[in-house]
């Protein structure tokens, strides 16, 4: 039986409505996504750790959930805001409905409230710490708590997420290479599209050494997605500096592409309000192609778009860039031949449940390696 809730902003705005999931207390940044599809995925992405997601289609959980379409091993979203769900899931994959899996893993949820204004604030003023509450309902009680919690600037969660012990996914058909992926938050579907283009991959906790790493023999170096602020993650930062000065083939994805870009000498900065969900035009502008791309991120690279930078491993440029507010959405790093050494992305290719505009940058991956690896075995 639902019950009253209430959600209450950082600055004081509040939204009453009724409980979805699991009742009580929880807290968060609160912060939007414009998917029309793929709440499961959303709700089990390791980037919404620590987050109160607000979903801006209107009517949610009419599929139910399965077992398959997970993205990790739980619901990493701090809280969960929709304005309509479903009273029945109807889909022949389900398994259960959405109320039931929130309930089951304690996340605390609100429905019935106008989301549309929610993401119209949230617009206008930024991302900000929230809560929702079963059991406080007088708005300025719950504030006095929310002002309480710690911003998501300056938080370092990459542990929080990572897997605590290394596992192998084997590659699909001929193995052709082998690669070191750090998880800093890691989904599920991303070692499955390297798998598929016959890449075993071995995926090592956040916190994995340098011997760690050099220990598998790795064909490349990949770095995942990741909750939190980049200028936090120094361990990773350091470790990728240790592999490009030693030539490793690299390919970073979101989280991976702040790494990247602190490891190559570039800041980061958080966004106002950041990119979630899977409709955000990007360019790509060595091709001048125009990519329909899933991205779900708060903070973003600080790099000159019309110049190149030096750094001690080659050349880097940004590669990508979006077309909604010039956010850097790339970087590439390339020699003194012009050879690519290392690539990143902001973006999700891997992008369950879509789009797949951006799959082609596993096979670039693939590419990179077999070039380096052609290298090798000639100054062999």
């Amino acid at each position: 039986m639902s019950q009253p809730a209430l959600l209450v902003l950082e600055d004081g705005r509040s939204f009453a409505g009724t409980s979805y999931g699991a009742t009580g207390e929880t807290f968060g940044e609160a912060v939007f996504t414009t998917g029309m599809t793929g709440y499961q995925e959303t709700l089990t992405d390791p980037s919404y750790h620590r987050q109160i997601v607000t979903q801006t289609a209107p009517h949610i959980g009419n599929t139910g959930v399965n077992d398959e379409d997970d993205e990790s091993q739980k619901i990493w979203v701090a809280g969960y805001v929709v304005r309509d769900p479903a009273r029945v899931p109807s889909n022949w994959r389900a398994t259960r409905s959405l109320d039931d899996q929130l309930k089951g893993q304690g996340i605390v949820g609100i429905s019935g409230i106008d989301t549309r204004a929610l993401t119209r604030h949230l617009r206008e003023r930024g991302a900000m710490r929230a809560g929702i509450s079963t059991e406080v309902l007088d708005p300025q009680a719950l504030l006095d708590k929310v002002l309480q919690q710690p911003p998501m600037a300056g938080a370092d969660l990459a542990d929080e997420v990572t897997t605590a012990e290394t596992y192998v996914v084997p590659a699909e058909g001929e193995k052709r290479f082998t690669v070191v992926a750090l998880d800093l938050g890691i989904k599920s579907m991303t070692p499955k599209r390297m798998a598929e283009r016959g890449i075993e991959v071995h995926v090592l906790p956040a916190t994995a050494s340098l011997d760690d790493v050099l220990a598998v023999n790795p064909d490349g170096i990949f770095m995942s997605n990741g909750p939190g602020d980049p200028e936090t993650t120094e361990h990773p930062t350091t470790l990728l500096k240790e592999l490009l000065q030693r030539g490793k083939p690299y390919f970073g994805i979101c989280f991976g592409n702040q790494v990247f870009g602190r490891a190559l000498g570039l800041g980061t900065f958080k966004l106002k309000y950041g990119h979630r969900g899977i409709n955000q035009p990007v360019l790509d502008r060595a091709t001048g192609k125009v990519e329909i791309t899933a991205q779900n991120h708060g903070f973003a690279v600080d790099a000159p778009i019309e110049e190149t930078v030096e750094t001690p491993y080659g050349t880097a440029e940004v590669s990508h860039v979006s077309l909604n507010d010039n956010v850097v959405e790339g970087l590439r790093l390339t020699g003194k031949d012009g050879r690519v050494l290392a690539f990143s992305v902001q973006y999700h290719p891997e992008a369950a449940a879509g789009p797949h505009d951006s799959a082609y940058l596993f096979d670039r991956f693939v590419e990179l390696m077999t070039v380096h690896s052609e290298q090798m075995e000639g100054r062999a």
